[in-house]
């Protein structure tokens, strides 16, 4: 690391150090992964952690304060279980670090509390993530990779593309595809097979029914609250107005909306929250590197969906309302460390311009050492 000829004959360097004690709050829709990568990585960092699973999948909660709380001394990494109260409990104390993922109106109140601490967070939030299909791209492909994104754990993924936008010279052939797609994929029967899972609580079942427009369904849309299936569902002639498009989905309802300016439909993403994820299907450069640079977003593909995440080399993380900060491979001992930087002198030497009595000389001296 360069030093400079103002600090010679010293070297310069930086440190990690772990924060300390990290709290790490994970969430319901990947409960294993979101809770013990963050936890993980913070270990390797060399801090000690506290895990608190969300309480909306019980057994897996109950599983991982097993392993953990019965393996390790919990002045090292320890499982609290429970629910909201426990939540609010725990956030009373001070942490060195806090790693939260779930939802924005719940990441607002993390942060809040953490702020009280002054206590530095890590947000992994959610939000409409967009799908752009341009007319050069390969349907087929296209609609096989976004089928899958979309409806694998039924849609309840952070990253899955929240919403199509296509345009209109494509859309009827963007349409079928999805469609057969589905068919090849996914049973339409009312259960949830061996490929496909439920929604998560009746809470979000029918928060999803509601978004479903019968009149817009262009295919799917089938229903059983019992058994918290929803069929995947593609949705047409939807307008930014609907209100599946005022928040993100999270469930197996996929909307597609037409356009005819790609530049009108640019304006319409940035016009709301920087999402989480953006994916763009096509095969031209130019296209392509418009949508990347004109909208702010946190990580995504290009004709691809979702498989960035398997990619340790690069940091996962959202930005504005979809998140603060990222983790995954380095990035995320990065997140869990404190980088101290040094300044290394030898007793050898020591120049006298900065010393007393000062003059002009010695301050074009200083100028030029500066430069």
């Amino acid at each position: 690391m360069s030093t400079g000829l103002a600090n010679f004959p010293a070297r310069s360097y930086i440190i990690p150090e772990p924060l300390g004690v990290t709290l790490v709050i994970g969430a319901w829709n990947y409960p294993y992964q979101l809770s013990f990568l963050p936890a993980v990585t913070s270990m390797a960092a060399g801090n000690t952690v506290i895990i608190k699973p969300s309480e909306l999948p019980p057994k897996t909660s109950a599983v991982m304060a097993k392993i953990i709380n019965s393996n390790f001394s919990p002045s090292y990494i320890h499982v609290v279980e429970g629910g909201v109260q426990t939540t609010t409990e725990l956030l009373e104390h001070r942490f060195d670090k806090i790693f939260f993922t779930g939802s924005i109106p719940v990441g607002k109140i993390i942060y809040e509390a953490a702020a009280k601490h002054l206590t530095p967070v890590t947000l992994e939030l959610g939000g409409k993530s967009p799908c752009f299909v341009l007319p050069d791209c390969d349907i087929n492909m296209t609609a096989q990779r976004v089928v899958w994104a979309k409806f694998f754990n039924a849609g309840q993924t952070c990253v899955a593309p929240d919403f199509i936008l296509v345009d209109k010279l494509v859309e009827q052939k963007l349409l079928k595809a999805l469609k057969n797609t589905i068919q090849k994929y996914y049973r339409d029967s009312n259960d949830i097979g061996d490929t496909y899972v439920q929604i998560i609580n009746t809470e979000n079942f029918d928060r999803l029914q509601q978004l479903i427009d019968a009149d817009k369904v262009y295919f799917g849309g089938s229903r059983h609250r019992d058994k918290r299936y929803i069929s995947p569902t593609i949705l047409q002639n939807v307008t930014f107005d609907d209100e599946v498009m005022r928040d993100e989905i999270f469930g197996p309802i996929l909307p597609v909306i037409p356009y005819t300016d790609i530049n009108e439909a640019i304006a319409k993403v940035k016009e709301r929250p920087k999402p989480l994820s953006c994916y763009i299907y096509s095969k031209s450069r130019k296209i392509v590197k418009q949508i990347l640079n004109e909208v702010s977003f946190g990580g995504g593909a290009v004709n691809d969906s979702v498989m960035h995440l398997s990619n340790s080399n690069l940091p996962f993380g959202g930005v504005g309302f979809s998140g603060i900060g990222s983790y995954h491979g380095k990035a995320g001992f990065n997140t869990f460390s404190h980088y101290k930087s040094i300044l290394h002198k030898p007793f050898w030497f020591e120049p006298s311009v900065k010393y007393p009595p000062y003059s002009s000389a010695k301050l074009g001296l200083i100028k030029w050492l500066q430069r």
